[in-house]
This record gives C-alpha cells, sequence and structure tokens, in this order.
C-alpha cells in the first residue's frame, strides 16, 4: 500500500513535515509495512520556505536586510536541494509583526528588505526564485524592493526618493537602466492569492491599508500616490499595472514586480505543487492524506488541502484531512475533492496546551483514520 502525506503546517504548533511525521507514526500502528511519501506542503504563505526546504532537502540562509522601519535584522531564506531555486518569504523581511503596533505607519514603511534577499538569493547563482508576497507591512508599490535591486526613483531635483508609501508621489522619473542584470536570467514566481488591483475601492490602500496602521485619511493619500505610480510607469514604460488582477497583493508589490523581466503571479498552491512535482508523486498513491491547523469555508478557496485533493483527484484517488479544528462551515470542501475530515482535537485545554498536544494528537487520530479505512475496505 502507497500513501502520500501531504499536509499543511498546523500554524504555530508544527511544522508540515512535523504533521507529516506524526501522521505517518499513527499510521503505522495499523499498517507497519505501508509505502510512505510525505510532502510537506504551503500554500505561499507563512511556512512555505521551511515546507519546500523540507521537501526538496534544502537549506535555509540567513541574511542581514533592513526592516519596515528602516532597522537591521537577520531573515532567512531557503535554497532547493539542487541548488537553482530561492524560496523567498516577503514576511522574512517586510511583515508587519516587524513593526511595533505603535509604530504602525504605510506611509513611512519600505520593502527594500525583501529586495536585499533577491539579491542575497541571486548571489547563489539560483536560476529561478519563488517568492511569497503575503503578510507585508508596506503599501509602496514594492519601490523599495525594486530600488534594492538597482531602480531608482527620481523625484523633480533628480534625487531618490525617500522610503515609505507617501513619497510614490514625488517620483517624476523611473530609472531601470541600473537594474541587478542578473534578472535578466533569472525566472520569478510570485505567490499571489488576491486578485485585489493596485488602486481604488478594492485596491491595496483601501482593502489592506487599515491592518497596517492607516487612517481612513492616509488610505486616502496612498492610494493617490499609488494611482500617481502606476501612470508613470506605463507613461515612461509601457507596462498597465493599475488593474491588473493580484497588483494590490502586498500593498502593491504584486504591481510592482511587473516591473521586473520574467516574473508571472500564480497561485501560491500551484506553484508548490509544482516545485514538490505532486502529480508525479500522486500517480501511484492508494491513499492520500493532507491536512491544516483549521480548516474551513476559506480552505476551499485555494489552500493546501484543496490543492492536494484536486491534483489527486486527476488520478480518481482517495483524499482524507487531518486538520486541527473546523468550523461549522468546513463542509464546502467536500464538494471540491476531499472525501473525509478528521479533527484531532480531544478536549479542549486552553490554546497553548492544545498547541502542544498536536503531535500526541496527529497520531492518535491518524492511527483511528487507519483502522476505519482498514475497516471500509476489508467488507
Amino acid at each position: 500500500m502507497r500513501i502520500v502525506i501531504a499536509p499543511d503546517s498546523f500554524k504555530e504548533s508544527l511544522t508540515a513535515l512535523e504533521v507529516a511525521n506524526a501522521i505517518e507514526v499513527g499510521l503505522k500502528k495499523i499498517w507497519p509495512t505501508a509505502d510512505y511519501i510525505k510532502v510537506p506542503m504551503a500554500d505561499g504563505g507563512e511556512g512555505t520556505v521551511q515546507s519546500l526546504v523540507d521537501a526538496t532537502g534544502g537549506k535555509l540562509v540567513q541574511a542581514s536586510v533592513t526592516a519596515p522601519l528602516g532597522n537591521t535584522i537577520n531573515a532567512p531564506f531557503g535554497v532547493f536541494g539542487n541548488g537553482k531555486t530561492a524560496i523567498i518569504e516577503m514576511a522574512a523581511a517586510s511583515d508587519l509583526h516587524l513593526v511595533p503596533f505603535k509604530q504602525r505607519n504605510p506611509l513611512k514603511t519600505t520593502s527594500f528588505g525583501t529586495g536585499q534577499l533577491i539579491k542575497n538569493a541571486l548571489d547563489l547563482g539560483v536560476e529561478k526564485i519563488i517568492l511569497g508576497i503575503g503578510g507585508s507591512a508596506t503599501n509602496d508599490a514594492g519601490v523599495g524592493m525594486l530600488q534594492a535591486l538597482g531602480c531608482q526613483f527620481l523625484n523633480q531635483n533628480n534625487q531618490p526618493i525617500q522610503w515609505g508609501g507617501e513619497y510614490l508621489k514625488d517620483i517624476v522619473h523611473i530609472d531601470l537602466s541600473d537594474l541587478d542584470p542578473r534578472l535578466n536570467h533569472t525566472e520569478i514566481e510570485v505567490a499571489c492569492d488576491v486578485n485585489n488591483p493596485l488602486c481604488g475601492p478594492k485596491g491595496a490602500s483601501s482593502i489592506f491599508g487599515p491592518q497596517k496602521g492607516a487612517t481612513p485619511e492616509m488610505v486616502t493619500q496612498l492610494d493617490k500616490a499609488l494611482l500617481h505610480f502606476s501612470l508613470l510607469v506605463k507613461q515612461q514604460h509601457k507596462i498597465n499595472i493599475r488593474d491588473v488582477a493580484g497588483a494590490g497583493a502586498a500593498g502593491g508589490m504584486g504591481g510592482g514586480l511587473l516591473l521586473l523581466p520574467n516574473v508571472t503571479l500564480r497561485s501560491g498552491v500551484d506553484i508548490v505543487i509544482s516545485a514538490v512535482n505532486l502529480v508525479e508523486i500522486l500517480q501511484d498513491a492508494d491513499l492520500v492524506i493532507t491536512g491544516e491547523g483549521r480548516m474551513d469555508s476559506q480552505t476551499a478557496q485555494g489552500k493546501t488541502p484543496i490543492g492536494v485533493a484536486k491534483t489527486a483527484k486527476l488520478f480518481n484517488k482517495p483524499v482524507i484531512a487531518i486538520v486541527g479544528s473546523l468550523r461549522e462551515d468546513y463542509e464546502v470542501v467536500y464538494q471540491a475533492g476531499i472525501d473525509a475530515v478528521f479533527p484531532i482535537i480531544h478536549q479542549v485545554d486552553g490554546l497553548e496546551e492544545t498547541l502542544k498536544s498536536g503531535q500526541k494528537n496527529l497520531i492518535s487520530t491518524a492511527q483511528n483514520v487507519a483502522r476505519l479505512y482498514q475497516l471500509s475496505h476489508n467488507r
């Protein structure tokens, strides 16, 4: 019997690999001689770097970069086992958690550190970069990131603009001539799971600005700045970033990235499925196990378990999800390829204790899944 275990991480409890290991331990209590294939998964958000490093036998690399407020921090990125692909989470360098609550102000924050992570990956000679752009503290259209890669954004005095979303309004010239030439030979896949445009009522500033500390007045100011930036990009470089689906992701970084060569915006889980060769792995599976920390209706919008399930159904494979907990609206996942769902929490002990019990509960639930599956197939 060949069993593929392809879960996401259980946030704040276990990495995707640790989840897969625990599920394997539980299943082995019933099927000790089965062939287990563990594939740590993610959907482009938090945990993607660790999952793909684990899945490919890669490594983590530490880099000294600039945080959103300009201070220096150490941030990790991953390199696949073959050394040819880097995996970067924008959140490592430019996340909201790096900004103290009282200092959150997207008029001032910069994505410069994300560009430095890209540059560090280029220094290693990679041929491809996977970039997850969820969880930013910025609203600068990725201009800080582009500055780190050699782009110049000049004001009326022919001087570089300052860092922060408010200074986009001061740009009069966008000079790409000093862009790092290695980018011409490097493929960049951007994990982008929102379809917001750059500007307007559904744009970066209006939808995501408030959670980054923007007041209604700031939202208006930031939206005008993004519009000014998009018009300059179109006028000077013939690239229309204003209305592209996903351009508003990560404070407009989805749009700013389109100034780079060889960039594509894709679903995060689709990128991971391709990176780990999941289609090939699932062809010969007898059973597929997936999972995540909490399953609800949002899971059906393209999170890891649904990506795994849809891939498995290409070959009509049974799919069982083992999850940390459920919300009442989770049943929509049954329409998307998941055949059965098992939550692992046995009793409510408070969040801290529940998170600590994740491995033990996974083992127990996986064992019960195997018992039920075996019972149904012995009839």
